[in-house]
C-alpha cells in the first residue's frame, strides 16, 4: 500500500516543496515506525496508513493554518482511507494517529498504534537528520544559523524563530523526554547525543 499512499501524498502536494517534509521523510518514519512496533506491537495497516499520510496537508511553518495542519492531514486520511474500502475503525485509528503525532498539537496519543506514529515522526526530529531537517527549515523561514555574538543565549531570550541553533535548546533537545515508548527512548538516547556533539563542536569554531 505504500506506493498508493505516496501516491495520493504527490497529488495533494502538487508542486509543492519542503526538504524536511518530503516523500523520503515519511519513508524513513515508516521504516522507524516498524521499527517500534516490532516491539512494543500495534496494527501495521494503521500504522502504515498514519505513517505515509501525517503530512499529506503540509502549510508552511509560518502560514496561519500549520497549527491545523494535522487536522487538516487527519480529515483528509479519512475521506481517502473511506474510499479505499478501510474498515472504519481502522479508519478511526489512523486519523487520531495523524492528529495525534503533531508536537504543536498537544494531542495525546490513546492507542499504541498512535504513540508508535508520533515516537517515529519525532525521532525524525532527532541525531543528524533531525539538525539537517532544523537547518533547512529555518533557511525555509529565511532564519539564521545562529546570533552570532551569543549562540547559546547566555545573555538573550532564545528566539528559534530567528535563530536555527536555538531550536535545539528550545525543542528539539527535549523531544526525547516526549518519547511513549521504551524502544523509541533507547532509539534516541544515541541521536540526541550526537546534537550535543554537533552544538558543543559548533561552540568551539564560531567562539574564537
Amino acid at each position: 500500500m505504500s506506493a498508493h499512499y505516496e501516491a495520493e501524498v504527490l497529488r495533494v502536494w502538487g508542486t509543492q516543496t519542503d526538504g524536511a517534509h518530503d516523500v523520503w521523510h515519511l519513508r524513513r518514519v515508516w521504516a522507524l515506525a516498524q521499527k517500534i512496533a516490532a516491539a512494543e506491537g500495534g496494527d501495521l495497516e494503521v500504522i502504515e496508513a498514519a505513517c505515509f499520510l501525517h503530512d499529506i496537508i503540509n502549510p508552511p511553518k509560518d502560514s496561519p493554518q500549520r497549527a491545523q495542519a494535522a487536522a487538516l492531514s487527519a480529515a483528509h486520511a479519512t475521506q481517502f482511507l473511506n474510499a479505499q474500502g478501510m474498515t472504519p475503525n481502522r479508519v478511526s485509528m489512523a486519523a487520531h494517529a495523524i492528529e495525534a503525532h503533531s508536537f504543536s498539537a498537544g494531542v495525546t496519543p490513546r492507542t499504541i498504534e498512535a504513540q508508535v506514529v508520533q515516537d517515529a515522526d519525532r525521532l525524525e526530529a532527532l541525531g543528524a537528520l533531525g539538525i539537517a531537517r532544523c537547518f533547512n527549515v529555518s533557511g525555509q523561514m529565511g532564519g539564521a544559523l545562529f546570533h552570532g555574538g551569543d549562540p547559546m543565549g547566555d545573555s538573550r531570550a532564545l528566539d528559534d524563530r530567528a535563530y536555527a541553533l536555538d531550536h535545539f535548546e528550545v525543542k528539539l533537545l527535549r523531544v526525547a523526554e516526549t518519547l511513549n515508548t521504551a524502544t523509541a527512548r533507547d532509539m534516541a538516547a544515541q541521536r540526541v547525543a550526537f546534537m550535543k556533539t554537533f552544538r558543543d563542536q559548533l561552540l568551539a569554531e564560531v567562539l574564537v
